[in-house]
């Protein structure tokens, strides 16, 4: 596919004051969107993902460089200046940068932005155009709004985890996080939609807006079709394993070789199972031919559908199924995933040259405009790499950067 000249946000600026995943994966996005995201982060130690490794990005000889695997999924496409947020001179920086930006995703902890003049109150009075985001634990408002939180807690406290795992009375059981971090990236996908929307409102008004995230709010409007199952019936979803609440058939089934997915969407694709199955009597069943039917009874449907999957090779029952119309896959591994021919040809791995001397994978972005994929402009920075550009930018001359370095406010 052929990349784009330029995203569709490359008239943005978007100041990111934001550290650990779900604000940096947000402002990731908007770069990934074509939009300047200028990256504010500490001297010396920068965003806390930076140091959460092993693994590390390894240079041209073979050394661990100071970007962990975790931070490098997170930043591609930023440019970095490190500040010390707690000087005057730092504030002053962020406050000009500000007037120049049309977006700022913050994630500190309520209040804190608000003891140096950067909260959103104060960047708006310069700047009235300005798009202020908070993105925080539990949002600025409640008993909690002064608690910090992680993906794994708000799992937990959002409910996630009562509904994720294998059944308690079964081998495995009890309550599992998801293997990313979810809550993170909901949070973050959460935050971009609303400064968009607040970027599509300014055009007809002329004024920004505050946007206030809660990673607890994102995580309980995700529970989506769970969370309404409690609301209209009063019974309390619980961990079912792989099995779907309110579809079936749709779970992991053993073939003679290896497990597969079956997902099976409506009446329709349960006929054309049967009939790959020859189980065309069970088509027609009433216990079975509707999904409600389905869903009560699947108790009974499932160990007819396990003993016919036991007798296939696992190739040869997706093939069938393939060709049926019926939803089927294997579990694929990780490297699975990066060797699966339709993830290539969709160009989902891309190589971006890194400062270091080699490199960097990054999985792209999924979004196509027009056909061809996003531009990916640049590898996640090194600390401080954009520090003196930025500030040349904003008019600082060479011996006034010299000082602000002498004296530790920037790096």
């Amino acid at each position: 596919m052929t990349p784009q000249k330029e995203g569709p946000l490359s008239h943005i600026r978007v100041l990111d004051l934001s550290r650990i995943l779900a604000a940096p994966w947000a402002g990731q996005t908007l770069a990934d969107l074509g939009a300047d995201v200028i990256k504010v982060e500490r001297p010396g130690a920068g965003d806390d993902t930076r140091s959460w490794g092993p693994p590390y990005l390894r240079d041209a000889q073979g050394q661990d460089t100071r970007e962990s695997a975790y931070y490098l999924a997170a930043n591609r496409g930023k440019r970095s200046i490190a500040l010390s947020l707690d000087r005057p001179e730092a504030q002053q920086v962020v406050r000009e940068l500000a007037m120049r930006s049309d977006i700022v995703l913050e994630n500190y902890k309520a209040g804190t932005l608000a003891r140096y003049g950067l909260d959103a109150q104060s960047l708006r009075e310069l700047n009235p155009r300005l798009i202020y985001c908070s993105v925080t634990g539990f949002g600025q408002t409640g008993p909690r709004r002064d608690q910090p939180a992680y993906d794994f807690l708000i799992q937990a406290m959002g409910g996630l985890m009562s509904v994720t795992g294998e059944r308690d009375d079964r081998p495995g059981g009890g309550p599992q996080k998801v293997g990313i971090p979810i809550v993170d990236l909901m949070t973050g996908m959460y935050t971009t939609v609303s400064v968009l929307a607040a970027l599509a409102r300014r055009s007809e008004t002329g004024l920004g807006e505050t946007i206030d995230i809660g990673m607890l709010d994102v995580q309980v409007a995700t529970l989506s079709n769970q969370a309404m199952n409690y609301l209209i019936s009063g019974r309390v979803p619980a961990r079912n394993g792989n099995a779907h609440p309110n579809i079936q058939p749709q779970d992991v089934y053993a073939c003679a070789d290896g497990d597969v997915i079956l997902v099976v969407g409506n009446d329709g694709q349960f006929a054309k199972l049967c009939e790959v199955l020859a189980l065309n009597e069970v088509a027609r069943d009433e216990r079975f031919a509707l999904n409600a039917q389905r869903v009560r009874n699947i108790g009974q449907l499932a160990p007819m559908l396990r003993e016919c999957f036991a007798r296939w090779r696992r190739e040869d029952l997706i093939r069938a199924l393939d060709a049926a119309g019926v939803p089927c896959g294997p579990i694929n591994s990780i490297a699975d995933v990066f060797e699966d021919p339709q993830v290539q040809a969709r160009e989902m791995l891309r190589q971006v040259p890194h400062p270091c001397g080699v490199d960097v994978p990054q999985v792209a972005s999924p979004m196509r405009f027009g056909g061809g994929t996003l531009p990916m402009r640049a590898a996640p920075p090194q600390l401080g790499a954009h520090s003196d550009a930025i500030l040349e930018e904003l008019g600082y001359d060479s011996p006034g950067i010299a000082s602000l370095r002498a004296e530790g406010v920037i790096a």
